[in-house]
């Protein structure tokens, strides 16, 4: 009987530093050879089927960022692999790497807005991958569905920002109108770097929800890295705990014990969120999917 290959899948994929010479698409393969150990990741292992949410926590410096940006294929590994359907990203020509990017949505911490661009049409930019180049040039000149944005903003509490100008905005609200985006976007894989960083705790739990819930109705697998571990424990079945580049672990039941060593003697200049009234059993093994 034929199986279907998980959505995404990495095998012993290990990253460069950006500062210390990120392999290219074209260099990447030949880097193999010259490993020189300065990884920002190391052997990572990771399967994710559709429709599967994960939350990645862990020290600053650990490589959440690195490793989102992994999967959405704009770092190339220098060794080990990179599946998305069961296809090797880094295998693909480049148009069919283009197309299978189309499928993928990644939300930065910090979105990459045009200060003087109006709201309304950074939201509508999520529709980018599947409109045609008039399309997307009449958007810039005359928002194409303003009904749409307005709803996107309205999951975040940012309907009354739709024509308002970016650099009106506050960082969260920034960070919001970002995530609006991926509300318009048909991909299939989402990948949020520490979405509610800038918010309040009540934003936080709402904008949480809200991406859950928009991953859920379309079948998306949702990848989020976060600082706050208590949402973390509370929101998401499967966490993955990264430090030092490497995988902490990987698994569905999470204990204090799990977290304090994590955590322990990391040097991280964000607070964490301890976990409260949050004890759940240990697995016996730590690292199941």
């Amino acid at each position: 009987m034929h199986q279907t290959p998980p959505l995404l899948q990495l095998q012993q994929v290990d990253v460069r530093h950006a500062a210390r010479g990120k392999a290219s698409a074209s260099d990447g393969r030949s880097q193999r050879a010259g490993n020189d150990g300065n990884y920002a990741l190391q052997q990572i292992d990771i399967v994710v089927e559709e429709g599967e949410q994960v939350a990645i926590i862990g020290p600053s410096g650990a490589g959440k960022t690195t490793l989102l940006h992994t999967l959405a294929c704009a770092h190339q590994p220098v060794n080990g692999t990179l599946k998305i359907d069961g296809a090797d990203v880094w295998d693909l020509s480049n148009s069919d790497r283009h197309r299978l990017r189309r499928t993928l949505f990644l939300a930065p911490q910090t979105p990459p807005l045009p200060p003087r661009q109006r709201v309304i049409t950074s939201v509508l930019a999520g529709k980018l991958p599947s409109w045609s180049f008039t399309t997307a040039l009449k958007n810039l000149i005359k928002p194409t569905d303003p009904k749409a944005a307005y709803v996107a903003l309205s999951r975040f509490d940012l309907e009354d920002k739709l024509y308002a100008h970016v650099d009106e905005l506050s960082g969260g609200e920034r960070q919001r109108c970002g995530l609006a985006r991926l509300l318009l976007s048909d991909a299939r894989l989402l990948l949020v770097d520490e979405p509610l960083s800038a918010l309040d705790p009540r934003l936080a739990i709402q904008t949480l929800t809200s991406l859950q819930t928009e991953a859920q109705q379309r079948n998306a697998s949702l990848i989020c890295s976060l600082h706050q571990v208590d949402l973390a424990r509370s929101h998401f079945k499967r966490i993955i705990g990264l430090r030092d580049g490497k995988i902490y672990f990987d698994s569905r039941q999470v204990t204090d014990e799990m977290i304090d060593n994590l955590y322990k003697n990391a040097r991280d200049d964000a607070p964490v969120i301890e976990p409260v009234n949050l004890r759940v059993a240990i697995d016996s093994n730590p690292r199941c999917f």
